[in-house]
C-alpha cells in the first residue's frame, strides 16, 4: 500500500550557525512559534526567535548569552536551549544550556579546559520572556557551572524543577520566593561519570502531574521516581512500578550510547488526567498514571517501515518530537524510518557513544489518536529538492493542526538546522 508523500517546507532564520536544536521549540496563547537555534561557537550564542503560522513571518528576539548578561564575558557562551517553554501569567519560561564541548576521552564532556582567553562555562540560566513586552528576567542560576538539561514548570503553582548536565543534579526553583535549592543526583554521577562505572545517561523529559504538582521522571535503571515541591527532597522511587520492560529492550546503564530504560518524551493529557510518554529506543508508547500508579504499554508508534523490519531506528537515543493535537486527543510523532536501496535496508553504525544518528534514516510523521486507538503513519517527509530532514528532535503543533519542526537542511550558507512545516505534496494547508 503506497503511502501519501509529505512535503517539508524550510523557513532560514537568518542565523548561519545554526546547530541541532533538541525540544526548545513550543506553540504559545498568541498562537506564534517560539523556538531557539543553537550555536557551537565560542563568538556566538544561541538565538531566540518567533514564527506567526498566519504570515509565515520570523523575528529574531534575542542572543541568549546577552540576555543572560554575559555578552563580552569572554566565557564560554549560552549556547543552546535544551528545554521547552513554558506559559504561566503572559510570560514564557525556559532555560539555558551549554553548546560547545570538549572532547575527553572520547565523549563530548562539559569543558574543563577553555580555550585560551575564555573562561569556564558561568552555568545555564532559568529565564522568562514576556510576550507582550519582549522584557527577559533572570531567574536563577543552574549550581556548579553546569547547564540546564531538562525542564518543567507546574505553571499555576509557578514551581520549576530540572535536571543538570553532565553529573544530573536535581533542583527546584520556586517563583515564589525566588530560591533555588539542589535536592540531589538523578543517578550516580550522570553523563560525567566514568563509562563502565558510574556513567548513566540522563532523563530529557520531566512530568508535573498538574492536580498534584508532584514532579516524575526516569534513570537509566528503569525506576520512576518522583518529587513533590510542596515537601521538598530528597527524591523518592514509585513503588511497584518502573520501565524495566521486556518490550523496551535490554540495556547496560552504565554504558553510553543509548537512553537506557529511561522514558524519551512524557507528556501530560488533559483530556484523561494521565500521561503518556514514548520509549525512545523501541519506540513504544505507553500510559502512566502516576496517582494508581499504573504503566500500561500501548502500541509501537515508530514508522511502518521500522515495524515490518522489526528493527531500532538510527537515532541512538530515539525521539523528542511527541506532543498532543489542538484537539487534546491525537499524538503527533516524528520518528524515524529505513531507507531502503537495492532492496535492503541502509544500516548505520552498531554503536555510538553519545545521542546521534548511527545512519541515514527517513523522517516520518505518525499521528495517534488516543480515544480510537487509531495509528497512522502519514508517510516519508522530504525537501522538494528530495532530501531528506535529519535531526529532528522538536515538535509544535499550530492552531490548523500543522506539524513544525527543527530540522537539518542545506542552505546558501551550508548545513544549518532551522524551522520546517510539515505539509502534503499536494495541499498547502497542512495535514
Amino acid at each position: 500500500m503506497s503511502q501519501k508523500k509529505l512535503r517539508a517546507n524550510a523557513f532560514y532564520s537568518g542565523f548561519p550557525y545554526a546547530h541541532d536544536t533538541y525540544l526548545a521549540l513550543s506553540k504559545a496563547s498568541d498562537g506564534k512559534l517560539y523556538y531557539i537555534l543553537s550555536s557551537e561557537r565560542l563568538d556566538v550564542g544561541g538565538q531566540l526567535y518567533s514564527f506567526d503560522p498566519q504570515t509565515d513571518a520570523t523575528t529574531f528576539l534575542a542572543d541568549l548569552t546577552e540576555i543572560c548578561g554575559e555578552k563580552g564575558r569572554r566565557a564560554i557562551p549560552q549556547g543552546k536551549s535544551h528545554v521547552e517553554f513554558y506559559e504561566s501569567e503572559g510570560k514564557l519560561f525556559f532555560g539555558t544550556h551549554v553548546g560547545f564541548y570538549e572532547m575527553i576521552q572520547g565523549m563530548e564532556r562539559l569543558p574543563q579546559n577553555p580555550p585560551e582567553g575564555y573562561g569556564l562555562y558561568p552555568g545555564g540560566h532559568f529565564l522568562s520572556y514576556d510576550l507582550h513586552t519582549g522584557a527577559v528576567a533572570r531567574l536563577g542560576l543552574m549550581p556548579d557551572g553546569e547547564g540546564i538539561l531538562s525542564m518543567a514548570m507546574d505553571t499555576d503553582r509557578r514551581q520549576i524543577c530540572a535536571i543538570s548536565w553532565p553529573t544530573g543534579m536535581f533542583v527546584h526553583l520556586d517563583l515564589t520566593t525566588g530560591i533555588l535549592r539542589k535536592i540531589g543526583p538523578v543517578s550516580e554521577r550522570g553523563e560525567a561519570g566514568e563509562v563502565g562505572k558510574d556513567y548513566r545517561v540522563l532523563c530529557r523529559s520531566l512530568l508535573v502531574d498538574p492536580d498534584t504538582g508532584i514532579v516524575y521522571l526516569s534513570n537509566a535503571e528503569g525506576d520512576i521516581l518522583f518529587y513533590d515541591p510542596k515537601v521538598g527532597g530528597p527524591l523518592q522511587v514509585l513503588d511497584d512500578v518502573n520501565l524495566r520492560l521486556d518490550y523496551f529492550g535490554r540495556y547496560d546503564p552504565t554504558q553510553p550510547g543509548s537512553m537506557g530504560y529511561n522514558w524519551r518524551k512524557v507528556l501530560w493529557s488533559k483530556r484523561e488526567g494521565v500521561a503518556y510518554g514514548i520509549h525512545g529506543n523501541s519506540g513504544y508508547l505507553f500510559r502512566f498514571d502516576p496517582k494508581q500508579p499504573k504503566l500500561e504499554v500501548i502500541e509501537r508508534l515508530c514508522s511502518l517501515p521500522s515495524k515490518r523490519s522489526g528493527m531500532f531506528d538510527q537515532f541512538s537515543y530515539g525521539y523528542l518530537g511527541l506532543q498532543f493535537g489542538p484537539d487534546g486527543d491525537t499524538l503527533y510523532y516524528l520518528t524515524g524510518g529505513p531507507v531502503i536501496c537495492d532492496g535492503k535496508r541502509l544500516e548505520g553504525e552498531r554503536q555510538i557513544a553519545k545521542g546521534g544518528a548511527k545512519g541515514l534514516e527517513n523522517l516520518h510523521l505518525v499521528t495517534y489518536q488516543v480515544s480510537e486507538n487509531r495509528y497512522t503513519d502519514h508517510g516519508a517527509i522530504h525537501y522538494s529538492d528530495g532530501a531528506i530532514p535529519t535531526y529532528v528532535n522538536s515538535i509544535a503543533i499550530d492552531d490548523l493542526g500543522r506539524a513544525y519542526a527543527l530540522a537539518r537542511m542545506q542552505t546558501s550558507v551550508g548545513e544549518i538546522q532551522d524551522l520546517i512545516r510539515i505539509e502534503r505534496e499536494s495541499d498547502a494547508n497542512g495535514l
